[in-house]
């Protein structure tokens, strides 16, 4: 298995990560990293804890520039765009306003089809979760997990983006308590996502933040769904989506040998003249 040496999914201080860019950058020197990409949570248009401001945008992408004279790691400029229909920002308008290389994109936050309260998927706290999925879904788990899927196909169908984050992050907080994922309508969901993202040529990440965080009992995605992506040729890159340094390698080695299981034989990189992904 040829594992491309880098991170892209990357979050610092300027965001909810712990640690400065710098920190990140002698951790990625360390690993003989040859691209490290940071990717701050995008700016939102409500108050949260989680994301960078947009006053903050240009200081964070013009320290990324700065910091490229003290290391011989290429770093790139991202940021992990949220999708919420009828709220977000573009994540078009986001890359070429600030000169980014590459997007994410993302769901952490699913809109019921009826009202503007939001139900937050991620975080520490299982309890929020079950508090979102018993007042906004009336506890009926295959509306609450059908919109997520849905609202994922029209991030994909409406928005511009180089990966795909963490794609069924649906389940952290499951569990394997409300549903499970070899059932058959959730599979359908799963597949279909698949489907658009192989249609609209876009990276998909194995994230390993749910093991080593022990909220998950599995990467993100599944081994099934990494299976039935290499069968469609879908691309991947292994991201820790760190927010410590000492993050950047965790369950790297892991990740890098289930891809070998599902198929993969490399991961795509960043092309720096073609300002692209390539597989």
């Amino acid at each position: 298995m040829d594992l491309f040496k880098a991170n892209y999914h990357t979050h610092s201080l300027y965001c909810d990560g712990k640690c400065k860019l710098s920190e990140h950058i002698k951790e990625a020197e360390k690993l003989n990293y040859k691209q490290l990409g940071f990717s701050s949570h995008a700016p939102v248009p409500f108050e949260n804890k989680f994301a960078i401001s947009m006053d903050n945008l240009s200081k964070y992408c013009e320290e990324i520039d700065d910091l490229q004279a003290t290391t011989n790691v290429k770093l790139l400029k991202a940021l992990e765009c949220d999708f919420v229909p009828n709220l977000t920002f573009d994540f078009f308008h986001l890359q070429q306003e600030n000169n980014l290389d590459y997007i994410i994109g993302g769901i952490h936050l699913v809109k019921p089809t009826n009202g503007d309260e939001l139900w937050f998927i991620d975080g520490s706290k299982r309890e929020i979760y079950d508090e979102g999925l018993e007042k906004l879904f009336n506890n009926d788990i295959r509306k609450a997990v059908t919109t997520f899927w849905e609202q994922t196909f029209e991030m994909l169908e409406t928005q511009k983006m180089d990966i795909i984050a963490h794609v069924d992050k649906i389940k952290m907080h499951n569990a394997d308590r409300f549903f499970t994922e070899d059932e058959s309508w959730y599979k359908t969901l799963a597949n279909k996502a698949l489907q658009l993202i192989k249609k609209y040529d876009i990276v998909m990440e194995i994230n390993t933040r749910g093991l080593y965080k022990k909220r998950c009992n599995s990467f993100y995605p599944s081994i099934e769904i990494l299976r039935n992506a290499r069968k469609m040729d879908i691309p991947v890159v292994v991201s820790s989506d760190a927010h410590d340094a000492p993050e950047l390698s965790l369950f790297i080695q892991e990740a890098t040998f289930a891809l070998a299981q599902c198929g993969y034989d490399h991961t795509a990189r960043y092309d720096i003249e073609r300002k692209c992904f390539i597989f």
